[in-house]
């Protein structure tokens, strides 16, 4: 069965009692016994509940993986699976990072004797130098956010496999629609689900794919342990936005290629990052491992006198943090997203006081550029001309 109807059929038939074709909300944080030693299956709503389980086998299907867990938040599904490491283990992350996984794990997880080493993953002889004794996976983000840049899954694979480590996967910028890392050779998969599988920037979740049994016995230990699931309320949420995700991406890509060829050619621009573009030095790599490109597009503005200009300007692209919902928005990185970096750091990785981040939503392109171009012109005049 084709991806696109496997989203349309989410929960459609498995509520037997009714025949409901939307899958009814399991409210019930506890359920009842039908007698000592006897379960429905179901005993408290943090080990399992039925519209989370419709959810979790939804994500694990889309996904090729074995197992799947909700979490309360995409920060909430990172937490989960860094709960399979011990005090002295070390990673290999990739460079150019979110900077609220960045905060947990420099902030938060260090203090638990957790170590992280950034590395270009695009470069396979980093990632085996960046390597010890003490390394159990290397977690990638492809592409990269806020700067794009494409990690070829099959390399980070063949080095995960050499070096027995576990390969984890941010694949929140493409969802399971453009992107499956378990089918080249992920052990697990993250999203931020608030993102393009909610679309609808009215839901925060986070979901984990495992793959292997043992794998995803572990996961499913510490997702009820640790206990930041999803509520049933916000399932039925996610379920609903994953219905019309391929739709949705389809409309995504569309316009964000459009944009991304109009900030191209604007006076007002320098760098544009888009892994559609066949100049992005990502492209062919995408290209292979992927079957789309998804709708985020960063860029440079001239510059930083242009950026308060720039978004004062915008009217139908709204100036807000966040991405994947049918709505267009910008973001400034270096006072978003990334404020928690060190200044040096994220200068270093390329996320300067330039760099703007939109998430390309399902509006008329035509509209989209329109507002582009009157908000870029006008941060022109103010930065001064084209010098």
């Amino acid at each position: 069965m084709k991806v696109e109807t496997r989203l349309v059929q989410i929960g459609v038939g498995r509520d037997k009692t009714t025949g409901a074709i939307s899958y009814p909300v399991y409210q019930s944080t506890a359920y009842r016994h039908p007698a000592l030693g006897e379960s429905t299956g179901y005993d408290y709503t943090r080990t399992a509940n039925p519209t989370r389980d419709v959810l979790e086998q939804a994500i694990a299907s889309l996904e090729g993986g074995d197992d799947g867990f909700a979490c309360a938040s995409g920060m909430a599904a990172i937490q989960t699976v860094m709960g399979i490491f011990s005090q002295g283990d070390h990673l290999v992350v990739s460079l150019d990072l979110y900077g609220g996984t960045y905060r947990l794990f420099e902030q938060v997880l260090t203090r638990f004797g957790l170590s992280f080493d950034y590395v270009d993953l695009r470069d396979p002889v980093l990632v085996r130098e960046a390597i010890r004794r003490e390394t159990k996976a290397i977690l990638v983000e492809t592409p990269t956010n806020p700067l794009m840049q494409v990690t070829d899954l099959a390399a980070m694979a063949e080095i995960a496999w050499e070096f027995d480590l576990l390969l984890i996967v941010d694949n929140t910028f493409l969802s399971p629609y453009y992107q499956r890392p378990l089918e080249l050779g992920a052990d697990i998969v993250i999203h931020s689900a608030t993102k393009y599988l909610g679309g609808h920037n009215d839901v925060i979740a986070g979901l984990i794919v495992t793959k292997g049994g043992e794998l995803s016995e572990r996961m499913r230990f510490l997702h009820n342990s640790i206990g930041a699931v999803l509520g049933p309320q916000d399932c039925w949420l996610l379920i609903r936005g994953m219905k019309t995700l391929a739709l949705r991406m389809e409309r995504h890509q569309q316009n964000a290629y459009n944009v991304a060829r109009f900030l191209k050619n604007h006076p007002a621009v320098t760098e544009v990052f888009y892994t559609g573009l066949p100049e992005h030095e990502g492209h062919q790599v995408q290209s292979r491992q992927a079957s789309g490109f998804g709708g985020m597009v960063s860029f440079r503005i001239r510059q930083p006198v242009m950026v308060a200009a720039f978004l004062q300007e915008l009217q139908l692209i709204s100036f807000a943090e966040s991405l994947g919902g049918v709505e267009s928005l910008c973001t400034y990185p270096a006072t978003q997203t990334h404020a928690d970096i060190p200044v040096e750091v994220r200068e270093k990785v390329g996320v300067c006081d330039r760099l703007l981040r939109l998430s390309i939503g399902i509006e008329h392109t035509d509209d989209l550029i329109a507002d582009l171009q009157q908000a870029l012109d006008k941060a022109l005049q103010t930065g001064g001309g084209r010098g």
